[in-house]
């Protein structure tokens, strides 16, 4: 289909698929059965200025905005997806400095995030705190120059890797998430330290780990806008955010249908191709329908969110919503067309399938967002 594409969009999008091509591809098999983060094609993102495709020119980014960090991400995840959110959660890491931060955090952090020497991560889930975000107990306890900062982040991408995390928590107890605060903590913090590397069904390319904190001090001039507001900021990051779990969705879902079609064309049963079936065919166009309708409301929702609307809640769970769900499907369908060698790690539609799951989950679960929607709905006048 055809979506107007820019001239910058059209060079991102073609960029993030060499290097998807020729130096993920090779690697792909190896990171996921080895459970390593791709520090290398991270480099080659940094290199060739993806990194900072978000980020303002002043900063040393390229000026885009969501939509061409949707294009870089989709073109990443149909290669491989654990590349892709370790990518796009250096983005979510650095999105609410972006957006709060002060002129000296921006200009202390973004230009280092965009040219690769640090990457970012953003840590707001805890064991008790997972859909139900008002839960965290992580404390920041305001100290005559800054905060100390005891407690643990729990599932954090990129933990361990990054060198610059956005931690949520609490400044004032009393007021509950009300009280909660972001704050730029550095990796070299004293007090802060690592939980073990998690093992994980899928995106095993991406490295997740817990968050410790023990009298961690932070300076005050760490802390993004005003004390309370990290809640806000956090909601209001993720809107922006879940278009970016679509288009790594729709990236996935892209990657399984061109293999399954592949392998359609070339596999022979009973004298013939087996996309010669009716069955199969149908399969296949079924895969092709839910992954350009996934695209094009990815999209949409992209647009609108670089558009300066200021409420696109509703369409952003609606995106996330609806390609994760269609990537799980093509996924399933991608290991069904390929038969028994689909379920063998000699092929790629296996991992596809497992990376999918995920999308459904984190950046809020599909349940958990179809309350978004349905509330969105009882406000809306049509």
């Amino acid at each position: 289909m055809e979506y107007s594409l820019t001239e910058l969009q059209k060079t991102v999008k073609q960029m993030a698929r060499t290097i998807a091509q020729d130096k993920m591809l090779p690697l792909r098999a190896e990171l996921d059965q080895k459970e390593e983060f791709p520090r290398s094609v991270i480099q080659e993102l940094a290199d060739t200025d993806l990194l900072g495709v978000y980020i303002p020119e002043k900063y040393g980014g390229l000026g885009g905005g969501c939509f061409e960090l949707c294009l870089v991400t989709e073109e990443l995840s149909r290669i491989c997806a654990g590349l892709a959110v370790s990518y796009a959660v250096n983005a979510l890491g650095s999105m609410i400095l972006l957006e709060y931060g002060s002129e000296e955090q921006k200009q202390r952090y973004l230009p280092d995030i965009a040219r690769g020497k640090k990457l970012a991560a953003f840590a707001l889930t805890e064991e008790s705190a997972g859909s139900d975000a008002g839960a965290i107990k992580t404390t920041a306890t305001r100290m005559d120059n800054g905060y100390i900062l005891n407690g643990t982040k729990q599932f954090i991408t990129n933990g361990g890797e990054a060198d610059i995390y956005t931690i949520i928590a609490l400044t004032d107890k009393e007021r509950g998430i009300r009280g909660a605060s972001a704050l730029l903590v550095d990796k070299e913090t004293p007090g802060f330290t690592f939980g073990r590397k998690e093992k994980k069904l899928g995106i095993r390319a991406s490295i997740t780990r817990e968050l410790i904190f023990e009298d961690s001090p932070v300076p005050l001039e760490n802390l993004i806008s005003k004390e309370g507001m990290g809640f806000p900021m956090t909601m209001r990051l993720f809107d922006r955010s879940r278009p970016g779990i679509g288009a790594q969705a729709v990236g996935l879902a892209q990657g399984a249908l061109e293999a399954a079609l592949d392998y359609a064309k070339q596999r022979n049963q009973f004298g013939q191709p087996i996309i010669s079936f009716q069955a199969v065919s149908h399969m296949l166009a079924d895969m092709a329908i839910r992954l350009e309708a996934a695209r094009a409301l990815v999209y949409t929702t992209a647009r609108t969110v670089d558009s300066g609307t200021k409420n696109f809640s509703t369409e952003s769970a609606m995106a996330k919503v609806f390609a994760s769900d269609a990537a799980m499907q093509i996924t399933i369908d991608a290991v069904q067309v390929f038969g028994g060698v689909g379920y063998m790690q000699d092929y790629p539609v296996e991992k596809m399938m497992r990376d999918a799951k995920i999308t459904q989950i984190y950046e809020g679960t599909n349940q958990i967002l179809r309350d978004v929607i349905a509330s969105g709905l009882r406000k809306k006048t049509f």
